[in-house]
């Protein structure tokens, strides 16, 4: 295989990867019902002036299974964590002891779950589209490479069966991400 086609593939390749480990970490910001820290970790906060992300200014533990403590680094920051959460779509009222935040997490109801579904399953179709323009602009590289003379008509063929196989391979890997997402959405 030709080095140029080496390079568009590793870079589509890559770029895919990304794309795949981002659909993974917008599934595990979707609240099953478990407690998890990335569901409060990305929350941003108002603290010494500027906008910062809870995982900077606090750690966050389960202790149980539907239960999240977060305790802040420094202890003045534990009213603009708190202020955060409670303004977040999470739906939860932290109880604060002063030294840092319980969140408990209710049971969700059965049409919560399968709204849950639906939005997971629109976050994996958002990764498909993206996956599908990483392949598209990889073609458009690799026919630029023909036009210029640079990859015979043979290897352009091969290099985009190539890059159809690497776009199945990261598509499945969000489908099994989905997969796993919704059974767990949908584990009572």
């Amino acid at each position: 295989m030709s080095e140029i086609i080496e390079l568009a593939l590793d870079d589509a390749g890559e770029r895919m990867g990304k794309a795949v480990d981002h659909a993974r970490s917008e599934f595990a910001s979707v609240r099953s019902g478990r407690a998890a820290p990335q569901l409060v970790e990305k929350l941003t906060v108002e603290a010494y002036g500027v906008q910062m992300k809870v995982q900077e200014l606090a750690s966050v533990s389960v202790p149980e299974s539907r239960q999240l403590l977060v305790t802040p680094h420094d202890a003045t920051n534990i009213e603009a964590i708190e202020k955060s959460i409670r303004q977040s779509d999470l739906g939860l009222s932290p109880s604060n002891d002063g030294r840092s935040l319980r969140l408990n997490f209710p049971p969700l109801t059965e049409e919560r779950r399968k709204e849950l579904v639906k939005l997971v399953r629109k976050m994996a179709e958002e990764a498909r589209v993206v996956l599908r323009n990483i392949r598209r602009d990889g073609r458009k590289e690799l026919e630029a490479f023909e036009k210029d003379g640079q990859l015979s008509s043979d290897e352009l063929v091969r290099a985009e069966k190539d890059l159809d196989t690497l776009t199945q391979k990261n598509e499945t890997s969000v489908d099994k991400a989905l997969t796993a997402k919704e059974e767990e959405l949908l584990e009572v």
